[in-house]
């Protein structure tokens, strides 16, 4: 009996060690190839605030906003860049990307045109 119950939990102890091991393997394993996977992201592009008033000029003139030319990107001047990114079938972002300012024929600065 003694032998039996003893083989027992020794079955149990093995399972558990082993139940243990498996995990921390796997999570390990999914960790590295996560890590390894990941791009790094590359600069951001902004436009200024010369460029945003123009864009907005260029939005109301076309009646996608009706606000003033603050040179900030608010959300009714996000509403009107995805009117307009619509209408032009141009990526809709609400954002005054590289595409989108060109499209507007607002000048890139040098730094911007490299991006």
């Amino acid at each position: 009996m003694k032998k039996i119950l003893s083989t027992i939990l020794s079955l149990i102890v093995f399972s558990a060690v082993a139940t243990a091991a498996q995990n921390t393997n796997s999570s390990t394993t999914t960790n590295t190839s996560t890590t390894k996977t990941a791009k790094k992201r590359g600069p951001i592009f902004r436009a200024n605030k010369d460029q945003i008033k123009a864009a907005q000029e260029i939005l109301k003139t076309r009646g996608f906003y009706a606000g003033e030319q603050t040179g900030k990107l608010d959300a009714d001047t996000r509403a009107g860049l995805k009117k307009y990114q619509a209408a032009e079938s141009v990526k809709v972002t609400g954002t005054l990307n590289k595409v989108t300012l060109e499209k507007m024929g607002v000048a890139l600065t040098d730094k911007q045109k490299a991006m």
